[in-house]
């Protein structure tokens, strides 16, 4: 696409009538479809978009899909797309304390009005949608908020929105974009009974979302992993570019060297899409974007950092920005894994850099019991003093005062455990999927 172009085949939003719901309710209706699961395929969701009068094709649109590194990646394009002239959408996922967060508006979240209101039309829309689907078939709680996504994004007249994948790309549903470009963050093992047993199955899944004569963006991959780009690319007709690893990040607001990461991928996409790239206003992306959640420092003395690491790469890439950001600093780690994640792996690596750790766990019905974690970390460093303490937030508390004013203190291994951590107690009611 050309600079200063709009969006192809643009639609008219269809009119948007005024929320009878309040943000609470709104809230209700998707925690209700909870017990729906995740289910592939994108059949609901075409039915979903018809009946809201196909929202999704209202603006022009960049999918990023990857195993981590997604949400920062979105942040910082839209955040560079913004400062271009361009009006911003972006749709992520997960959320930290409220559904409202996933759906953002010129780089902010979305009023709980809004939010009530595009939720109450997806799930009008959804109880067409559920009357001609067969046996115990519904749409699903992703699908009914990825709706509500794509419809608010059109209301508000957005002329690009970055959307995030929420599991693989094939049958993802947010996979009925017709994106311009595609970026692909990473790929490593994960969701494997879903994408498949090897790093080559997932990223053909992932890669699925490429189209036809369009732009696929990628960062550092594997070679089998390029090589499967390069066969998609190729078999769209679509250009393959790769992100510059050290590209310029002078002023990046957010810590680590994997956001460094993040943002080169996030000029690629951009300067795809816009056909070039304003350096002053890319600048001023980078010092102004903030990632909640991913090495965010929340306090100091000591340091406290939250980091909503939940796979071993992601732990890898935490660890290797840790010594940059910790300093000589003792650093204590409050941890937290969900079940189906590589504890032993993760707590190999943040063990390397701790000097005591305090096992907790999320609120997450999945996460691992703390007695667990620290009996895997008692094989792995038995000398290293470990403390259990079930309630995540005095949990931290515990650890700060390990720590000591001089120290600091890493919150991790789930971004659940991030979410217990930044909401109020009782405030929290969000998806466990």
């Amino acid at each position: 696409m050309s600079a200063g172009s709009g969006p192809r085949g643009r639609r008219a939003a269809a009119p948007v009538a005024a929320a009878t719901w309040s943000a609470a309710e709104a809230e209700d209706r998707l925690l209700a479809r909870e017990l729906f699961g995740m289910r592939f395929g994108l059949d609901r969701m075409r039915g979903l978009l018809a009946a809201l009068g196909s929202p999704e094709r209202a603006f022009d649109s960049i999918h990023v899909v990857g195993t981590n590194g997604k949400s920062s990646t979105v942040r910082m394009i839209a955040a560079i797309l913004e400062r271009h002239g361009r009006r911003t959408g972006a749709y992520l996922s997960p959320h930290l304390v409220r559904f409202g967060e996933r759906i953002q508006i010129r780089e902010r979240d979305i009023d709980d009005a809004a939010f009530a209101a595009a939720v109450q039309r997806a799930a009008l829309a959804a109880e067409q949608v559920d009357r001609t689907l067969e046996g115990e078939d519904r749409v699903t709680q992703f699908e009914l908020l990825t709706a509500a996504a794509y419809s608010e994004l059109a209301a508000r007249g957005v002329e690009v929105a970055v959307i995030e994948a929420g599991l693989g790309g094939r049958f993802d549903a947010t996979n009925v974009i017709p994106s311009r470009v595609q970026v692909l963050t990473n790929v490593g093992l994960e969701h494997t009974r879903w994408l498949g047993p090897t790093v080559v199955d997932i990223a053909r899944e992932k890669l699925a979302v490429v189209r036809d004569g369009c732009t696929l963006v990628v960062g550092a991959l594997e070679p089998a992993v390029e090589a499967e780009a390069r066969a998609a690319a190729a078999r769209h007709g679509a250009r393959l570019v790769h992100a510059d690893a050290a590209g310029d990040a002078a002023g990046l607001a957010a810590l680590g060297a994997f956001q460094r990461r993040n943002f080169g991928l996030a000029r690629a996409a951009a300067r795809a899409y816009l056909g070039e790239l304003d350096e002053r206003a890319a600048a001023a992306a980078a010092a102004a974007v903030r990632v909640p959640g991913r090495l965010e420092a929340v306090a100091q003395a000591p340091l406290t950092l939250l980091d909503g690491a939940h796979n071993p790469a992601g732990v890898e890439a935490l660890a290797e920005s840790l010594p940059t950001v910790v300093g000589g600093r003792a650093l204590v780690v409050v941890v937290s894994i969900l079940d189906d994640k590589d504890a032993t792996a993760m707590l190999r690596t943040l063990l390397r850099g701790a000097a005591a750790l305090v096992c907790t766990a999320s609120s997450n019905p999945r996460a691992l019991a703390p007695a667990t974690l620290a009996s895997l970390a008692g094989r792995l460093a038995p000398e290293l003093p470990c403390t259990i303490e079930p309630d995540a937030r005095r949990a931290l508390v515990r650890a700060r005062e390990l720590a000591g004013a001089d120290g600091a203190v890493l919150a991790t291994g789930s971004i659940y455990l991030v979410a217990d951590l930044v909401s109020a107690p009782g405030e929290r009611r969000a998806s466990t999927l």
